[in-house]
């Protein structure tokens, strides 16, 4: 599905209420959180897709990364797992299946989740992810909401990995940015996340399929101010923009310019392939994180302490702004 079309569908549903509901699907927030009571709520979260790899261990690894990184955006700390699998096994047989399944067992492991269940279907397309529940504490979470002006925006992945894998996909990607990639998509996101919420912050947000420039807008809009995005500072994965020269531009780009457009300003100095790299849909991205200008190369020199090897400032947050928006420059 693409941006904006299960708004769409669910435009005149009237949805349950429950005042213990802190986030849930009418804030876009990453995942649901419930709260319990004065020092406890609960994280939730499912997300699953097709692989973007050959190898379907690495394919488990980052659909299980992926799926954990919503929890983490959210402050929280993830506890329990179920496997979501759809899978042709008639066709590539309980061998490969068996091996995406130990893949997203791995990052369980380096996560310390326990795997309790699942549910699998036949299916044409192989698909796997998981529904993840976690903790966090009412007063320590992150939101996409929580930009205030003044604040400096840090990101700690770089971006470029819809693009490499549309160039793996068509045998035009070099060993060095495949495994550049890889390194990327199956790395969590838990360090990032606990760094961030030790020092307070407030703002956050993964990059995944909407991409850096759609997930800030939806910050900006949630926000409800303006922010400049610095596409100049952006970490960018090796080989990313040598595909997007070469024309190698996932349908999922096309389709978040065109709905993010709305909110996005596009300085005429930014040239069509750094654009299509701001809204290349990302697996497993890192976190946007916002926090006050005078925290931020606190925050940055913290994550790299701490083992994070990308904590880059990107841009910051200018006026308040009814609508919400960005200035790509």
């Amino acid at each position: 599905m693409g941006p904006g079309d299960l708004d769409q569908a669910l435009c005149g549903v009237e949805l349950p209420y429950d005042p213990n509901v802190i986030a849930g699907i009418a804030g876009s927030e990453d995942a649901g959180v419930y709260r319990i009571d004065d020092t406890t709520a609960l994280v939730q979260t499912l997300d699953f897709f097709t692989p973007i790899v050959d190898d379907p261990r690495t394919f488990g690894r980052a659909a299980a990364a992926n799926s954990l990184s919503d929890v983490y955006a959210m402050g929280g700390r993830p506890l329990t797992a179920m496997n979501i699998v759809c899978f042709p096994t008639k066709k590539l047989g309980l061998r490969v299946l068996r091996e995406v399944i130990e893949g997203g067992v791995d990052i369980l492991r380096e996560a310390g989740v326990a795997l309790v269940g699942g549910h699998s279907v036949e299916d044409a397309e192989p698909k796997y992810g998981l529904s993840v529940t976690g903790v966090v504490h009412p007063d320590r979470i992150m939101k996409n909401s929580g930009l205030q002006p003044g604040d400096r925006i840090i990101l700690t992945k770089a971006v470029g990995t819809g693009l490499i894998a549309t160039a793996v996909k068509a045998g035009l990607a070099g060993a060095e940015s495949l495994d550049g990639m890889v390194r990327s998509i199956c790395t969590l996101n838990r360090i990032a996340s606990e760094v961030a919420v030790g020092l307070g912050v407030k703002a956050c947000t993964d990059v995944t399929g909407f991409g850096l420039a759609g997930h800030l807008a939806e910050m900006a809009r949630a926000s409800r101010c303006r922010v400049r995005l610095r596409s100049s500072s952006v970490p960018v994965l090796q080989g990313a923009l040598d595909a997007a020269f070469m024309g190698l531009v996932p349908g999922g780009a096309h389709a978040n310019r065109a709905f993010f457009g709305t909110w996005t300003t596009i300085d005429t100095g930014v040239s069509p392939e750094i654009v299509d790299l701001m809204f290349d849909p990302q697996t497993s991205g890192g976190l946007l994180l916002g926090i006050p200008a005078e925290r931020s190369e606190e925050l940055a020199r913290e994550l790299k302490k701490s083992g994070v090897q990308i904590a880059v400032d990107i841009g910051e947050v200018l006026e308040p702004d009814s609508e919400g928006r960005v200035d790509l420059v």
